[in-house]
């Protein structure tokens, strides 16, 4: 990796992983929207205070991620990170994650949602531990979670991010969820709608999350 490439992750990560606020969509309606993303509006705030998970995934599993802009696929990875997975999954089926927002954009480095109240510093009322593996790089199609800078490595709680840089230069501190294996294009489209300070354009909604365990 470039000195320049890390320079400017060293730059964003702050920005977008610390949960800090500063999301949300912003912006009249009438931003042009890409060729397939529909205009919505943002969802009301949603307040979470779920029991932690007391089990896991048993195999691999596919999360669907329906939003207004198209469906993409994450193929979760239990087998390097079974309780992150596991989570995500859990979170999914309580339909935490449906009418939710990507609320911070950054094009060319990561997409972000996952906050319940859309603002960027909400969560599920639990967090989970497990630090993702050591060699883990954060290169384009990785899905993570996000967290603030004062939390330990590999702590989590709803919100999560798609890397859309070839490599985003972070360390490993994010806990690994999966990859994302088919819809991209879909990634893509999200991305641009998002700024360089990572307020969203306009809105794009998670209309919801469907687990798929065949």
């Amino acid at each position: 990796m470039s000195r320049r490439s890390t320079a400017l992750a060293a730059s964003l990560a702050p920005l977008l992983l610390a949960g800090c606020g500063g999301g949300g969509a912003g912006g009249p309606a009438t931003v042009a929207l890409p060729t397939g993303c529909s205009q919505v509006a943002a969802p009301p705030p949603k307040h979470a205070h779920l029991p932690a998970p007391r089990s896991r995934l048993s195999a691999p599993a596919r999360a669907e991620v329906e939003t207004s802009c198209g469906t993409f696929t994450i193929s979760l990875d239990p087998a390097r990170a079974p309780l992150t997975a596991s989570s995500f999954a859990y979170l999914a089926r309580r339909g935490l994650y449906d009418d939710t927002l990507f609320h911070r954009i950054i094009p060319g480095f990561v997409v972000q949602g996952g906050d319940p109240t859309g603002t960027g510093t909400g969560g599920p009322g639990y967090t989970v531990d497990e630090p993702p593996p050591r060699n883990l790089s954060y290169t384009r199609g990785v899905v993570a979670m996000a967290k603030t800078q004062v939390e330990p490595p590999g702590r989590s709680g709803s919100q999560f991010f798609v890397v859309t840089a070839a490599d985003a230069g972070l360390t490993p501190d994010y806990a690994l969820v999966g990859r994302v294996t088919s819809g991209f294009d879909v990634v893509q489209r999200i991305e641009q709608l998002g700024s360089a300070s990572g307020r969203p354009k306009a809105p794009v909604v998670i209309r919801r999350v469907t687990i798929d365990s065949g």
